[in-house]
């Protein structure tokens, strides 16, 4: 099995080489060649890594090294677990015991290198509103945790709504039946007046009202960081300035709920409510959600069928560890999920597919171009798809060392047609191929065509709980 390495940190080639990607390099096999290693050694030594969040949750996680803190490939392996566990976990203090050089090596990263600032400004300053910090202890603080109960209210008249980077669906719903579902194409990324956001999802809550006797309550679905209610982070916004950001977009839902007489509102990130929708079809819990839209969303039930504190933004954590891998464009941190479970992974495999398109084609169209192809079993269409597929077999097995998982349920525009279908195909052939304990552990799913599209505003319209 050849190898190279990142940074010191040996990179295993796979078994199933994506297509398209001769050079994709899994994040679950440095990691457990690594840790392999550190066993090896006879005496590794154990890290434990904390994230402290605002409300006072502190997530432990444990990692080993070999016996010096500077072996080679060591803070590599440990930067990228920690960039991992705060876009998944969250957090604006990370605890380190065990080792007080690895904490200092990585809060020189988090203040001096672009990508640890992007991190630490996200999660300090725009999610947390605290000042950013690593920490070294000789023991972690005392884990803590909350859940809580998400959705599944189907009383009354609903109007449940879902907003993505293209497309904006809407749903209105009586006592648990959908009477009226209707997507939408738009363009909210570089619209900079939140008085545009403001009235287009407006508009879609009338038209869905438009098919209800009454509204009784409304829930929205939407890519970011939302806590009561209000926007913290969010892609659909990025073409706001920051002083327009804070004075109007940041409470625009609650605009919203006002303009709706303070009927029962409640807004969710997406891939949380995608992992809703997932628990309530299978009647299964230990869910995690993947939506493969123009961005990567996921969400997360646990075993109670709860929601946690964690932020579950997979787009951003590493999956991909060769020094060459595709760059995020909005934090320019290399191997993150976006460039693999989304729009983007299938704009970025056209060139080594062979399509060619029109450079001014907005990417929903590139993508429709691709569908297309593939109803015709084009065979440069199925590669995407393949790739696509390979990449998540193996980073599914990545998720597991940091999730209790079960299910899968992997859902979005990516994955609709039969090129879905190519993408299980493949995850499966990795698991089975790579991973044979985790084939028999974990299951992967992809709802219907309907559900695909429409399920997660009908999820949604279940958050808010009627008095």
């Amino acid at each position: 099995m050849s190898r190279m390495n990142n940074q010191g940190l040996d990179l295993i080639t796979p078994r199933v080489t994506p297509v398209l990607d001769p050079y994709f390099r899994p994040a679950a096999l440095a990691r457990k060649s690594f840790e392999a290693r550190a066993l090896a050694t006879g005496k590794p030594k154990r890290i434990g890594i904390a994230l402290e969040q605002a409300d006072g949750s502190i997530d432990h996680f444990h990692t080993i090294l070999p016996t010096e803190d500077h072996a080679a490939g060591s803070f590599r392996h440990v930067e990228r677990l920690v960039k991992f566990l705060l876009w998944a976990r969250g957090g604006f203090k990370i605890h380190i015991a065990g080792s007080a050089k690895m904490a200092a090596l990585l809060s020189e990263h988090f203040n001096q290198s672009p990508t640890g600032q992007f991190d630490a400004e996200i999660m300090g300053n725009r999610i947390y509103e605290q000042s950013f910090s690593v920490v070294s202890c000789d023991e972690l603080p005392p884990a803590r945790s909350a859940t809580a109960p998400l959705g599944r209210h189907w009383n009354g008249c609903r109007i449940g709504f879902d907003l993505g980077g293209s497309d904006r669906k809407v749903a209105a719903v009586i006592d648990g039946k959908c009477v009226f579902s209707e997507e939408i194409v738009w363009n909210p990324v570089p619209q900079k007046d939140p008085e545009w956001h403001f009235q287009e999802i407006m508009d879609g809550l009338k038209r869905a009202a438009a098919h209800l006797p009454r509204v009784d309550a409304i829930g929205g679905s939407s890519a970011g960081v939302y806590v009561n209610n209000r926007v913290k982070v969010a892609s659909l916004f990025r073409g706001v300035p920051p002083e327009l950001f804070q004075s109007r977009v940041k409470d625009l839902f609650l605009e919203l709920k006002s303009a709706w007489n303070d009927i029962p509102f409640e807004i969710a990130n997406d891939g949380e409510v995608t992992a809703l929708a997932g628990s309530m079809s299978l009647r299964e819990n230990r869910v995690l959600g993947l939506a493969l839209g123009t961005s990567t969303a996921a969400g997360y039930v646990n075993s109670e069928g709860n929601i946690t504190q964690w932020l579950n933004e997979l787009a951003f954590v590493p999956v991909d560890y060769h020094p060459s891998a595709a760059a995020d464009e909005w934090s320019g941190d290399r191997g993150c999920g976006v460039q693999y479970f989304s729009q983007q992974a299938v704009n970025r495999l056209l060139g080594p597919a062979g399509i060619e398109v029109d450079p001014s084609m907005p990417l929903p169209e590139r993508l429709k171009e691709v569908q297309q192809l593939m109803a015709k079993d084009d065979h440069r269409a199925r590669k995407i798809y393949e790739t696509i597929g390979a990449y998540l077999g193996y980073t599914v097995a990545h998720f597991e060392g940091f999730y209790d998982l079960r299910h899968v349920l992997v859902l979005g525009r990516v994955t609709t047609g039969t090129g879905g279908e190519i993408i299980l195909t493949e995850a499966h052939r990795v698991l089975a191929l790579e991973f044979p304990e985790l084939a028999e552990k974990i299951r992967l799913h992809m709802p219907d065509e309907k559900e695909k599209r429409h399920g997660q505003a009908m999820a949604a319209a279940s958050l808010p709980a009627l008095p």
